[in-house]
């Protein structure tokens, strides 16, 4: 079993910025993306970056030139810088990774989410 410990988030003024953290700890297992969404109240979960194991990144169109995710291989761990930050992105944030857990009987794949942290942008 993979689990995620998310951190950072909090409150912020509209410009203002933020990092997010997000570890990954378990045994045995590799990652095959590790991303961030958010979820705004009586919003769906979106996606609002992720980076492949191979390093491609995708950004949605509302974190492109504000936000970069980066990860640390060694920390297996994925980061969220957000700068400009704006009161639209107001929202929980979740990390997400896929890949595959070996630490079992059976090869499977997994798809973990963090516990979700709360990023407020105040006007």
């Amino acid at each position: 079993q993979v689990e995620l410990v998310e951190s950072g988030g909090g409150l912020a003024q509209a410009g203002g910025s933020l990092r997010l953290s997000c570890e990954a700890s378990g045994s045995r297992f590799t990652i095959s993306v590790m991303g961030w969404y958010r979820q705004a109240p009586g919003n769906q979960r979106e996606l609002v970056a992720s980076i492949t194991r191979g390093g491609s990144i995708n950004y949605d169109d509302s974190a492109k030139g504000r936000f970069t995710i980066s990860r640390d291989n060694a920390k297996i761990t994925v980061y969220l810088q957000m700068n400009s930050l704006k009161p639209e992105d107001t929202a929980v944030y979740y990390c997400n990774v896929r890949g595959t857990d070996y630490s079992g009987a059976y090869v499977k794949t997994f798809n973990s989410w963090g516990q979700g942290t709360q990023v407020t942008v105040s006007s």
